[in-house]
């Protein structure tokens, strides 16, 4: 049975690193097997039991030939030979008031011991129907047995193999989500730094075309505008090739990075808006990649102020302790349910009508995995704001 059960395994985990629907057959296929286990394992279960069952009503039958043969010289050497046959089967004769006879495989050192029979007893009961034995007259004995040894290791043999199935589908589950996630964050990852090439042709012609403006002594208020967004293009495709490998972290003031995302955005968004940036010092250093931490204080800002919808005020709060900075994102927009907490952190997961719900997803693997900090959602009321909380580890 274990050598089946390895083959089958082994090909069915071939069968899971080809194709969705080899995965989806062999899932089934497993399903089927460990089903026809069962049910086969329940029919033998009943025959076994059913066959003990007559072998305990044959044994009635030569306890009934004792007491009722009443010729001294008649032999009785079968019946006893039928009853000293049963070695495993745990058995209690009683009369017609449930009053002790004899019993037979069961503790020998406990049986003259009324409470220990008293127990068994009810046991018995509550496994098999007693079998009556009719001896002459009204004089009636009844036969108490248990399942033998065997019978009950066969009852849990069941419940073993439902474990076995169960862990077996949690392996294969938690196999299929990680190579699904694998398979995902490859995607991306192409996708990105595909974009990241893309954005970088048409952004070395913008360049060019900033020193023909300087060049043509164009007012230089639109020429650091534009510079501005060349810059930020320049930021966004760093960004993305940073995506899929480990980036650099480097000894940063928080402050400095966090306060260039803020007056970013700030700028460009609309002034129905009031934003508010608060901190305890001018300088708190920490080791962090510049470009992707300012695209997390991005992202918390974009998505504080569509929660407003360009109306209402955002606070970003940052502030140190003797070895943590706690950065606070807050706003007073539409806030969410509890139960949305950790879902928005799920990659392609949003409440907008339009977008990819990306921005969180990376955010939390910026934040958490490249900088081993946290991100999280510190509070939220519906119709009255949302607090997202940053934690970093301080230099």
């Amino acid at each position: 049975m274990s050598y089946i059960l390895e083959t089958f395994i082994f090909v069915l985990m071939n069968f899971l690193t080809n194709s969705i629907l080899f995965r989806r057959i062999s899932i089934f296929i497993s399903l089927v097997i460990v089903s026809l286990i069962l049910w086969n394992t329940y029919i033998f279960f009943q025959k076994f039991k059913e066959d003990e069952r007559i072998k305990m009503e044959i044994l009635a039958d030569a306890q009934k030939e004792i007491a009722s043969n009443t010729d001294l010289n008649a032999s009785v050497s079968l019946p006893l030979k039928i009853i000293e046959s049963n070695t495993n089967i745990p058995m209690i004769l009683v009369d017609n008031k449930g009053e002790f006879i004899t019993s037979q495989n069961l503790d020998s050192t406990k049986v003259l011991n009324p409470k220990y029979i008293k127990k068994i007893l009810a046991k018995m009961k509550s496994e098999n129907t007693p079998i009556e034995v009719s001896i002459s007259g009204n004089n009636k004995q009844y036969i108490y047995y248990s399942d033998s040894d065997l019978l009950n290791r066969l009852t849990y043999y069941p419940l073993a193999l439902v474990l076995i199935l169960i862990l077996f589908l949690s392996v294969v589950y938690l196999f299929y989500s990680s190579n699904k996630a694998a398979e995902t964050n490859r995607l991306w990852t192409g996708m990105a730094k595909e974009t990241a090439h893309q954005i970088g042709t048409p952004l070395s012609s913008l360049l060019g075309w900033v020193s023909i403006l300087k060049m043509e002594k164009v007012d230089e208020t639109y020429i650091d505008e534009i510079e501005k967004d060349v810059h930020r293009l320049n930021t966004i495709a760093n960004r993305f090739s940073k995506i899929g490998s480990v980036p650099e972290l480097k000894k940063e003031n928080i402050v400095t990075v966090t306060k260039q995302a803020f007056d970013y955005l700030e700028s460009r968004s609309s002034k129905q808006i009031s934003f508010l940036f608060l901190t305890t010092d001018d300088e708190i250093y920490t080791n962090i990649n510049t470009e992707l931490f300012g695209w997390v204080i991005e992202n918390l800002i974009k998505n504080a102020i569509d929660a407003m919808l360009g109306k209402g005020e955002l606070i970003l709060n940052l502030e140190s302790t003797s070895k943590k900075i706690k950065i606070t994102v807050s706003d007073t927009g539409k806030g969410m349910s509890k139960k949305l907490f950790k879902q928005i952190f799920k990659p392609g997961f949003t409440t907008k009508k339009r977008g990819w719900g990306l921005g969180l997803s990376l955010s939390k693997r910026i934040v958490e995995d490249y900088h081993k900090g946290k991100i999280f959602v510190q509070k939220s009321e519906l119709e009255k704001g949302t607090t997202f909380e940053i934690l970093l580890n301080k230099i």
